[in-house]
């Protein structure tokens, strides 16, 4: 099978992944990206580039650039990256019939999506959640009294606003602006996950971990196998017969018990463990299963550089830092295709601009225009 797709971002290397694994199979290319330029669009795989408005702009303005899109381009396949997903969900509602969207629609993926919600449907289901409440219910006030806890706002990513507290803390004052959760703070090593489903059926789980943070964003990584979060990840899938990408945030107690925090259901930077080519025909195919890549542990190259050079500063580890950014292979480089790599720093340009101007890391400002905040 081959048509032409249309994904909804191109400025993260996941995009790159997945246009790539698409031309693979022979697959027509398009994207929508509110940049005027960005890293999938140095693809010599993308066929085409439409710059759109940004959702968080105006909601209204973006799906109706990309139904035009979806028109003009005669698109078989839409497939939302990253933040984006919570907007494009709605295109459902306007695509021809012959215009497959994949991902849930919008109602499920915004209650997963809000850090309250996911909580209370996980609970419902019978799966382990961490106690949560909304910030300014009196039982936020008496779950922060018995123990440490964190306290972050119902939708953020990259670690936005989260904040760990110690036992018998004052809590912050509730915005209205910004609702929170107060959450009982689990302690142990944590994880997250990609997975592709069709169905409430998991094709395949990627499980993974840090192995090198740009503040509190991942910028290596490291695969690991482990049952009991996979086998946690496939209940909470078929309970919601999820169809799509959908990701999770899981600590592991001391006593091997996986503990859901936060669900993203979309892609997450999991997606780079798997055979690119692989990566399409799961989306494609029900019941296939992608091959893992070889590696298991990738980098973002030009992120892992700057850490490694602020930890020559900060007396940080820099020699292991250093040995693991010449011996680790980055998830955009490819000899085939070497312009994405080559030209990131311009193509990031208006993100890392973005960055600089708020003193924080690359990840924590890559997505904010896109994002879904209501």
């Amino acid at each position: 099978m081959k048509g032409n797709l249309l994904l909804t971002l191109g400025r993260l290397p996941k995009a790159l992944d997945v246009a790539r694994g698409f031309a693979d199979l022979g697959w027509r290319v398009v994207v929508a990206e509110p940049f005027k330029r960005h890293l999938a669009g140095a693809s010599r795989l993308v066929a085409r580039s439409y710059q759109v408005t940004a959702p968080a702009q105006d909601k209204n303005a973006y799906l109706a650039d990309l139904n035009r899109i979806v028109a003009a381009e005669k698109i078989d396949l839409v497939l939302p990256v990253s933040e984006e997903t919570m907007h494009v969900a709605f295109l459902r509602e306007s695509l021809p019939a012959s215009t497959r969207l994949f991902t849930m629609p919008p109602e499920s993926l915004l209650r997963l999506h809000n850090k309250h919600g996911f909580a209370q449907q996980a609970a419902s289901w019978g799966m382990s959640v961490p106690e949560t409440h909304a910030l300014g219910d009196p039982a936020a006030e008496a779950l922060a009294q018995s123990g440490s806890v964190v306290v972050k706002p119902v939708h953020s990513c990259s670690g936005r606003g989260v904040r760990l507290l110690p036992a018998g803390s004052a809590l912050p004052a509730p915005d209205p602006t910004i609702p929170a959760i107060v959450q009982r703070c689990v302690i142990g090593a944590e994880y997250s996950s990609c997975s592709i489903a069709h169905d409430g059926r998991v094709s395949s789980t990627v499980i993974y971990r840090a192995a090198q943070k740009s503040g509190s964003v991942a910028v290596a990584f490291e695969r690991v196998e482990h049952p009991a979060i996979e086998d946690w990840i496939a209940r909470f899938i078929a309970a919601a017969k999820w169809t799509g990408f959908i990701a999770f945030d899981i600590i592991l107690d001391e006593a091997g018990q996986p503990w859901g925090i936060e669900c993203n259901p979309r892609t997450t930077s999991g997606l780079h463990f798997w055979e690119r080519a692989d990566i399409a025909r799961a989306v494609l195919e029900p019941g296939f299963t992608p091959r893992y890549r070889p590696e298991t542990r990738l980098q973002q190259f030009y992120s892992a550089l700057t850490e490694t050079q602020m930890s020559l500063f900060r007396r940080g580890p820099f020699r292991e830092n250093l040995r693991q950014l010449f011996t680790t292979r980055d998830v955009s480089w490819d000899r085939r295709d070497p312009m994405p790599f080559l030209t990131m720093t311009v193509t990031s340009w208006p993100i890392i601009r973005m960055a600089m101007a708020r003193g924080v890391p690359f990840g924590e400002v890559a997505t904010l225009d896109v994002g879904w905040y209501d």
